[in-house]
């Protein structure tokens, strides 16, 4: 369970037992994210159903405030780095690590978080309107597996978070969570997008700035989980 407390630590703002971690132990506390996904999303949906009680649009602004607190605006911090760093791409190499390793945003960055917020909002208030809470509470959790496959897949930008994950992520802990991820599709079938999304991102990272790093962890769990949100209301509008 120290692993499961470390997460939790680096994750979000929850309050967590101060304990001392190595490196071994904060690398191999990856296995424990889609967990951690599981805590924010009972949160955010619960959050969502008590402000629904008010009004729907209350709701989905209570849940997007809750993803956000939880979190401490972590993942929304990768997103505006990568943004970043995609618009300084067509430059040398050099200049990509350096906007990346800026910890100002641009212009690029800040039009990415404000659209990111937009886009949860309003997915979040379509899924309160559509009664599929499951979708908002799972979400998280199936958007945290993806850093488990990226660092698998994706080379290391930097010696960086990314690439202290790359030897402690286990196939045997990916394969147990993926197998989670099939029961859940169960109770949210747009659930089986997550596949889809992760590897049309991680695409696209390579491509656009030739491996991952902490920032496109970051940033990958924040599209996975709007596009999930969009696949489980096209699921549910379908059914």
């Amino acid at each position: 369970m120290k692993g499961l407390i470390i997460a939790i630590q680096f994750l979000t703002r929850l309050p967590a037992p101060r304990i001392a971690v190595s490196d071994a132990e904060f690398a191999a506390s990856m296995h424990w994210f889609p967990a951690v996904g599981l805590i924010i999303g009972g949160l955010v949906a619960g959050g969502g159903w008590a402000g629904t009680q008010l009004d729907l649009w209350i709701g989905a602004l209570a849940a997007l405030l809750l993803w956000v607190g939880v979190t401490g605006a972590l993942h929304l911090d990768g997103l505006g780095d990568v943004a970043d760093a995609a618009g300084a791409a067509h430059k040398d190499r050099e200049r990509l690590l350096a906007v990346l390793a800026d910890p100002h945003i641009g212009s690029f960055g800040t039009v990415a978080i404000g659209l990111q917020l937009v886009a949860k909002l309003v997915l979040l208030h379509a899924a309160i309107e559509a009664n599929i809470l499951a979708a908002i509470a799972l979400t998280p959790f199936a958007a945290r597996i993806g850093p488990l496959l990226w660092t698998r897949w994706l080379p290391s930008l930097h010696q960086g978070l990314a690439s202290r994950f790359r030897d402690a992520v286990h196939p045997l802990a990916v394969a147990l969570w993926l197998a989670a991820w099939l029961a859940a599709c169960w109770f949210v079938p747009g659930l089986l997008a997550a596949p889809v999304a992760m590897f049309l991102f991680g695409w696209w990272l390579r491509g656009k700035l030739g491996g991952i790093s902490g920032d496109g962890h970051g940033a990958g769990i924040e599209i996975t989980e709007s596009l999930l949100l969009l696949a489980a209301l096209i699921a549910a509008r379908l059914a």
